[in-house]
């Protein structure tokens, strides 16, 4: 590249940020001459969009000089830099990328429209004459529709861009796309006089051509209510399907009806496909939540059982009436020293079993999770469950032996405040292990159930397993069960 070259950056380097882009790929072109700039413009927007915006047209004439192949990239949507200046309406920028390499009209966008669709919809008539007659045979290119450009110009305004498509060959306008639609129908249904005007005037039409739903143009504006349209096409013969004298080839509806059916078909096991693939990400992001509150779980229990094991290991050592630490105070001479005052006492024997059923329980516990790693989630489950019940179980013992003790520390002349504890314990524990034990019950026959509803619908059809599906996560997402 020529060094007097930057005569152009000076003078645009005002412009904006866009013009800063320009300015990093000319130092890039300057001092890395042998590194592929290709490269650089793989992106969502490549340089020759941040150029036309600013009609930086002898700057475009250089890259594109120094570096054809630029002129080839596209954008996400596959829509290259010609696209989106005929988009823009610079007539200029189009010739430019048009004797660069001609072969860019025919390059279309992931939803199949070339170029040409773009400035026939859009109404750029100097565009659309540019790239006719560069490339004639452009014209009858269709999109993803079937449409073709004289398809999109029939959704506008401007009638001497339909006339321009037509030049090339006529017989154009006898193509239909994917519904059966010609562009007369397209302009009829959008409601647009001039173009409708223009396309009967055209010689070799057929006013009364019929879509696959069996519709005329005249049929169409007779629906839509549009009376001018309706007096327009009347004037030239434009009657309904059912007035036609002949009428479409039974074979071929047939084979438009079996077509359509499996379209239908097609399109509802994509739209199943769809749905079990959703499903199965709410089921992983559910299993997730499930693992979550099982770790928890076990996380909680094993700090519980600390506590518990703490507490039982303490109070034995905390008794009512200390111990005997002198011979002389001893009430029995059986008794030995640190021997405890209250050891004779019934109550105190029921305190020191449960006590120490609570203490080993809860020891046996830590011990269990400590040393096991359960990976597998039923294996989870399962584990949680029994340490649950041994936890349960230790606290009922924590809660005897501390009832038991009750009747040690009242004494014998106020027995019914130790009554009165062991009330209030007895309905509280039974009440909460009461609705755990019912939540437990609740949640094993929903399980249940949901098994029968799996087994059924492996049996059943594919929409059946859908539905059962939709029961399965319904019952599986649950802010709060009992394991």
């Amino acid at each position: 590249m020529r060094l007097c070259n930057f005569k152009y950056l000076s003078c645009y380097a005002v412009v904006g940020s866009k013009v800063v882009v320009l300015l990093r790929v000319f130092y890039l072109i300057i001092y890395f001459q042998n590194v592929s700039i290709h490269l650089i413009f793989k992106k969502k927007k490549n340089i020759f969009i941040s150029v036309q915006f600013i009609c930086l047209a002898d700057v475009l004439k250089e890259l594109l000089q120094a570096f054809p192949s630029l002129a080839m990239t596209t954008n996400s949507v596959n829509a290259t830099a010609l696209d989106t200046a005929a988009t823009q309406g610079h007539i200029d920028i189009v010739n430019l990328f048009l004797e660069t390499d001609a072969s860019l009209a025919r390059i279309a966008r992931n939803n199949g429209k070339t170029v040409l669709h773009s400035a026939a919809r859009i109404g750029h008539v100097e565009v659309v004459t540019a790239l006719l007659n560069k490339d004639p045979g452009i014209s009858f290119r269709t999109d993803k529709k079937g449409q073709t450009a004289l398809h999109m110009a029939s959704k506008g305004q401007n009638a001497e861009i339909l006339l321009e498509l037509l030049k090339p060959d006529v017989s154009v306008i006898h193509v239909e796309d994917s519904k059966g639609n010609r562009p007369l129908h397209v302009a009829t249904r959008k409601g647009n006089t001039i173009m409708v005007q223009t396309l009967i005037s055209v010689e070799g039409i057929e006013i009364n051509a019929v879509n696959r739903a069996g519709e005329t143009a005249f049929a169409i504006a007779e629906k839509q209510g549009n009376e001018e349209l309706i007096n327009i096409l009347r004037e030239v013969g434009g009657v309904t399907s059912k007035e036609q004298v002949n009428p479409p080839n039974p074979a071929k509806q047939l084979k438009q009806t079996v077509s359509d059916i499996r379209h239908d078909v097609q399109s509802q096991i994509k739209q199943t496909h769809q749905t079990k693939m959703q499903f199965q990400k709410i089921k992983k992001r559910i299993q997730k939540l499930h693992i979550g509150g099982l770790n928890n779980a076990i996380n909680s229990n094993t700090v519980v059982a600390v506590l518990i094991a703490t507490v039982a290991f303490a109070a034995i050592f905390q008794l009512p009436g200390n111990f005997l630490e002198n011979m002389k105070d001893a009430p029995d001479p059986d008794m030995t020293l640190g021997q405890a005052l209250v050891a004779s006492n019934p109550a105190f024997i029921i305190f020191l079993v449960f006590d120490a059923l609570a203490l080993f329980i809860s020891l046996a516990v830590v011990i269990v999770q400590t040393s096991l790693i359960v990976v597998e989630q039923k294996a989870k489950k399962k584990m949680v469950f029994v340490i649950n019940k041994l936890m349960w179980l230790a606290c009922l013992c924590i809660s005897a032996a501390f009832i038991a003790l009750t009747y040690v520390v009242v004494g014998r002349n106020d027995e019914w405040l130790a009554w009165c504890t062991m009330a209030i314990g007895t309905v509280i524990m039974v009440a909460t292990l009461g609705s755990m034990c019912y939540c437990i019950v609740a949640h094993r026959m929903e399980e249940k159930n949901m098994r029968k509803i799996r087994r059924t619908s492996t049996s059943q059809s594919w929409s059946v397993s859908i539905d059962s599906e939709t029961e399965l996560m319904n019952s599986e997402y649950k802010k709060m069960y009992a394991l």
